[in-house]
């Protein structure tokens, strides 16, 4: 299907949609609040997180987890999918999964990963990276083209799926320059000499738990997005580009892959 084809069709669908309302959304709409309250009675052993209104009148955000999902001010009828702005072209559930996912950059204990200064250094990014992964691989195959950016790499080994992940972290770590070891590993599969000191493999592994990081890998931007998987250059590229401006209207990419 073409991209005019789909925007007709999507444009077609929403028109529908808004034609059969129920009159009471052309109402004053009930609060948040208590659209909460309704749906934690009808559905007692499910946990809701915010409750937000939408652009389209009667039609409210539901947050579950990570997930979004619509729902209507009865609390019966549920929409779980991506709602669109067809006159701008955006992707409002995008937008929002992307706030809802942001993480606080300036909180992030930059000297417990290995630092990599590129051109200017201009733009920042932070990477969740295990050693044997081999889309933490993939991606860096795909970033040695990255340019004018500052890298902050967090050795994350996931031991239960990579056993030796944890020594090489280590040995990247306790190497004298860290970025030349964590190259010759993910560009070359060299093999690094083992070594032991005071590293923060563990309190990284920690800290991708408390964000939410459960694979690897994952990249963090400078405003808090978040990217996961082996996205390509160019994917990158566009999303450092992105504009967030308008990402906090109650409106990656792949799944990360560990």
């Amino acid at each position: 299907m073409t991209n005019s084809r789909l925007r007709s069709t999507l444009g077609a669908c929403l028109l529908s949609a808004a034609c059969t309302l129920p009159a009471a959304a052309q109402s004053t709409a009930p609060a948040p609040t208590s659209i909460a309250e309704r749906l934690q009675a009808l559905y007692p052993a499910t946990r809701f997180g915010a409750i937000n209104t939408t652009p389209w009148p009667g039609v409210f955000e539901v947050v579950m987890g990570a997930n979004l999902a619509y729902v209507d001010e009865s609390g019966q009828y549920f929409l779980f999918g991506h709602l669109y702005d067809m006159q701008s072209q955006r992707d409002l559930t995008v937008e929002r999964k992307d706030t809802l996912a942001r993480v606080d950059f300036a909180a992030l204990p930059l000297a417990d990963a290995v630092k990599e200064i590129r051109g200017t250094g201009a733009r920042t990014l932070a990477i969740f990276s295990d050693p044997d992964c081999p889309y933490c691989r993939r991606l860096e195959a795909e970033i040695k083209n990255l340019s004018d950016v500052t890298l902050y790499t967090f050795l994350m080994p996931i031991a239960s799926l990579h056993p030796e992940a944890r020594n090489k972290a280590i040995a990247v770590w306790c190497a004298p320059d860290r970025v030349e070891a964590w190259h010759a590993l993910m560009w070359r599969d060299d093999k690094i000499p083992t070594k032991e000191c005071a590293h923060p493999v563990d309190r990284n592994v920690a800290l991708g738990e408390r964000l939410g990081i459960n694979g690897t890998p994952t990249l963090v931007a400078a405003d808090g997005r978040v990217l996961p998987g082996a996205a390509s250059l160019a994917q990158i590229e566009a999303w450092l580009a992105r504009d967030t401006t308008t990402a906090d209207v109650p409106a990656s990419s792949k799944d990360a892959a560990r």
